[in-house]
């Protein structure tokens, strides 16, 4: 799932006990506030949930193809076999190649659709892109490879550059197939290989497979009234425009001067573009449905003396420190000190409020508490900044801090400064309606010359769909089909039927705000078992059902202690739109978090029997 469910597994599940301060000491009133979030929640509850998004089919696939490419690669179909195919070029393929190739396992074939390496990042190229989780912690491979980042949260450019960096350096490039999408995936039991097909008309064959499609890989549009009757210029944020915009990932988007522009959706991608539109635009309007948390960022160059001081194991140190931090753990020192420690150091300080100990009986009270003044200093720093009383009340959000992923800038809100730019708060209603000349919202027509969507991806959909092919196991069962009462594996990898299929993702395992961490655990992991199988010259391991049902009862289980708080969030893809689903329980991570996550996984190998796993 995310951060907020391990922080409520290990506080308990009530969220609702009495107040054991007064108003007047916290200045601001608890029960008022529980109030207001549940209003602001239950007027954007929408009875069709996440069927308001559509695909990005027929007129609109153009949307989602690749802008960047100038020259396609011609080469003859593959109709060979290598021992793994790793299927996503993004960091966790990139990962899986260099650790099995750390295990010594060299016949490796990666498959990527984009025109580079790079996944999400290759495509993200939008004006301010960054990542908001410091660079030290999320760029991967920084000390093998000798590399300092520029600042402390990377740009886009600079993340994509680090990609071609691992795979220049670990000759990944020399065993990719890019501008490549599979289209099937096929079990051959009597041989103990997958063979799989693409849009190059390959028909390769391997003995394992690692699906790394990653989370975000597939754009969605709101299933707006009348969206494609606009004469004017449209894109997805996912695919930014710049012959349109003109300009690059640093703004100067000079060809908008003369533009009014609107922008539909205020999530994590505006947050970064908006600044950019607004200092370019003619006029740029803002449909908000549901603002987002906007905390201080404080970007910085990297403090060539802080580099001096380094010293061998820096980097692993330094992401073991963000997770335990970030995860609930109380440690000596935070070496990263940035928002996302500091927000989950005051929230997890149990003994801070007057220096004493406290009642567990208390925690989620104090917890709740914690929030509401975390929330209440975030809605404060608005008024700091906009200066328009009516957009400032507009732009403050009211719901738990980790209802929705946090926001980090220190332009955002400036923006709405500017007399070019416009918020068009909807009050949770969204845009009514498109028509040729623009946007309706709140009754009122605005006209534009560009509408650009910046309404995320395909978060909620099958993991079948958004991969783009259904893997077909033993017997001729479908993925989509194994899945379709809900996901089923052992540590997040394995699936029964599957034999010798890999999933590197986010569900079933154990969630961090740094991804590529996670990602890059799983690849030592996975690499630790595809060895085994080299070395005891296995043809298929394959899970268990025990060991499988075992894993998804331990999932749903550690869920439901985060589930009352989930309801209760204002909707968004972290909790299915805001409806109650049974299967959102059995399709979430591991809920206690990343560390006792890895942990396990480090049992398990230590163990050396492996545990619920066939071989044969």
């Amino acid at each position: 799932m995310r951060l907020v469910q391990l922080i409520h597994y290990l506080i308990t599940s009530i969220l609702m006990a009495e107040d054991s301060k007064t108003n007047q000491e916290l200045d601001f009133d608890p029960e008022a506030l529980r109030r207001k979030y549940k209003e602001e929640r239950d007027k954007r509850i929408r009875p069709d949930g996440n069927n308001q998004y559509q695909k990005m089919t027929g007129e609109f696939s153009s949307y989602i193809e690749d802008p960047y490419v100038n020259d396609k690669i011609e080469r003859a179909p593959f109709t060979d076999k290598k021992t793994v195919v790793v299927i996503g070029g993004g960091f966790a393929g990139l990962l899986a190649v260099v650790r099995l190739k750390d295990a010594g396992i060299r016949d490796i074939r990666l498959i990527e659709k984009g025109g580079d390496i790079g996944g999400t990042w290759y495509f993200n190229r939008y004006p301010g892109a960054a990542c908001d989780t410091e660079s030290y912690v999320y760029l991967p491979l920084c000390e093998e490879l000798d590399y300092i980042p520029k600042s402390k949260y990377a740009y886009a450019p600079e993340i994509f550059a680090h990609c071609q960096r691992i795979a220049k350096a670990y000759n990944i490039y020399d065993i990719a197939c890019l501008q490549t999408d599979v289209t099937g995936l096929e079990w051959d039991d009597s041989s103990s290989h997958w063979t799989i097909k693409t849009n190059r008309n390959d028909a390769m064959q391997a003995q394992f497979v690692i699906m790394c499609n990653g989370p975000f890989n597939k754009p969605k549009l709101p299933g707006i009234e009348g969206i494609s009757s606009f004469k004017g210029h449209t894109f997805h944020t996912s695919r930014w425009d710049y012959a349109y915009t003109g300009g690059d990932e640093n703004g100067d988007l000079e060809n908008l001067l003369d533009k009014k522009v609107g922008i539909i959706g205020t999530g994590a991608t505006s947050v970064q573009c908006i600044p950019h539109l607004g200092a370019s635009a003619k006029e740029l309007y803002v449909f908000q449905r549901t603002p987002s948390t906007i905390d201080v960022r404080a970007n910085r160059p990297t403090d060539p003396n802080w580099v001096k001081s380094l010293e061998a194991g820096w980097q692993k140190e330094r992401m073991d420190n963000f997770n335990e931090i970030t995860l609930g753990k109380i440690v000596e020192k935070d070496l990263v000190m940035d928002g996302w420690t500091e927000i989950i150091t005051n929230l997890v300080s149990l003994t801070k409020y007057r220096q004493q100990k406290i009642n567990p009986a208390e925690i989620p009270a104090l917890m709740e508490l914690a929030d509401f003044k975390k929330m209440e200093s975030i809605r404060a720093r608005v008024d700091s900044i906009v200066k328009d009383p009516k957009t400032a009340a507009s732009l403050k959000p009211y719901y738990r801090l980790f209802c929705k992923r946090p926001c980090f800038h220190d332009e955002y809100l400036p923006t709405f400064n500017r007399e070019n730019v416009h918020l068009i708060d909807t009050d949770g209603k969204g845009v009514t309606s498109i028509n040729e000349k623009g946007v309706i919202a709140n009754d009122h027509q605005y006209d534009l010359d560009c509408i650009i969507f910046a309404t995320g991806f395909e978060v909620g959909t099958g993991y079948t769909n958004r991969a783009g092919y259904d893997p077909i196991g033993k017997h001729g069962l479908k993925l989509s089909e194994k899945w379709a009462n809900g996901i089923r594996t052992l540590h997040s990898f394995h699936v029964q039927g599957f034999p010798n299929l890999f999933v590197i993702g986010h569900a079933h395992g154990g969630y961090t705000t740094s991804y590529t961490h996670s990602f890059d655990v799983k690849a030592k992991h996975l690499s630790y078992i595809i060895d085994e199988c080299i070395q005891q010259r296995m043809e298929q391991v394959e899970v268990t059902a025990q060991a499988e049902q075992a894993w998804v009862d331990k999932i749903i289980r550690v869920y439901r202690n985060v589930e009352k708080f989930n309801s209760e969030c204002t909707p968004g893809y972290y909790n299915n739109e805001g409806h109650s689903n049974p299967l959102f329980a059995q399709n979430s991570a591991y809920g206690k978090g990343a560390i006792a996550y890895f942990a396990i996984l480090e049992k398990w190998r230590e163990a050396g029997n492996f545990e619920g796993l066939k071989f044969s």
